[in-house]
């Protein structure tokens, strides 16, 4: 089992994509240079959805040339449908994700259209991509819980992982999209996935709406998951599931697994640079409980010893 660990940085399109401030091209632009300096070497930087219904993500393709083009970055851009697929194929993107969620009722509010229609949505994306030669992660929303249905049976998700491998997704990441989910039910999801795949395969996406975020990540990684998302200073929430608040801080999650033995890469002090800009450019505090806990130390004339 590695200990290295990636951490896909999603503060960008996740964390921005609700926001009720707009944050102009030249701003994204300067947080992703930050978070590369900061170590961070995957991005998931825009979406190529609607303007209407997605008015963040209006530039996608005018951030796309401005992101940092450093040796060894790692690019992904959220697709909902075929048309976005090819927007973002032909903007460059080597990598793409794409949404199915576990019920009928997210995936009418989020695509417009049935769990049987946005299934075969997926699969019609897979094949144009790897016709293309266009890697895919599939992301299962909703794994836990439906933000409007309410639980959902483990054997959902595991049921539509099953159906995107077949289907030739490269990857595929479980989302707890509202932040309802806990340990227990991470470890009942992954187990016989990671026993049938392999835990190369996932990617873990985690909101922390009640406060579980980390041991569920630490769960995750316990079963031998090493790809995580997550969005500096706990940016995010989803614009279609009620109840949705911030990803877990990329800040916390670094801390969690650094200070455990783990590897990321990514400098914490680093990322207190972004989470500034980003608290300027929202205009709402931001910053994990790590950096909360940092400043408390730092007041106190001491320095953070982090591990």
């Amino acid at each position: 089992m590695s200990d290295t660990v990636i951490i896909n940085e999603v503060g960008l399109r996740d964390g921005l994509q609700n926001q009720p401030v707009t944050v102009d091209t030249d701003t994204k632009a300067r947080l992703a240079r930050l978070l590369v300096d900061a170590g961070v070497r995957y991005l998931e930087p825009v979406s190529f959805v609607s303007p209407k219904a997605i008015p963040q993500m209006a530039d996608a393709a005018a951030l796309t040339p401005r992101l940092p083009a450093d040796e060894g970055l790692h690019y992904t851009a959220l697709v909902p449908n075929l048309k976005g697929y090819q927007l973002a194929r032909d903007a460059g993107y080597r990598t793409v994700a794409l949404v199915l969620s576990t019920t009928d009722t997210f995936n009418q509010r989020n695509l417009n259209m049935s769990l049987e229609q946005a299934a075969a949505s997926c699969e019609s994306i897979i094949a144009a991509a790897r016709k293309d030669a266009v890697a895919t992660r599939t992301y299962i929303s909703g794994a836990f819980a439906c933000p409007y249905d309410g639980p959902v049976p483990v054997s959902l998700p595991q049921q539509l992982t099953e159906r995107m491998f077949a289907a030739g997704s490269d990857e595929v990441a479980i989302a707890d999209t509202i932040g309802a989910g806990n340990p227990k039910q991470m470890k009942d999801i992954m187990t016989p996935l990671i026993r049938e795949y392999g835990a190369e395969k996932f990617f873990v996406h985690l909101h922390d709406t009640r406060g579980l975020a980390a041991a569920m990540a630490w769960e995750a990684a316990d079963l031998g998951v090493r790809r995580f998302d997550a969005s500096v200073g706990g940016l995010g929430g989803c614009p279609f599931a009620p109840g949705a608040t911030g990803n877990m801080a990329t800040e916390d999650l670094v801390y969690l697994l650094e200070s455990c033995g783990l590897k990321t890469g990514v400098d914490i002090q680093g990322l207190r640079d972004v989470v500034a800009l980003a608290a300027e450019a929202t205009q709402r505090p931001l910053g994990g409980r790590i950096l909360e806990w940092m400043a408390s130390q730092e007041k106190r004339g001491k320095t953070p010893c982090l591990w």
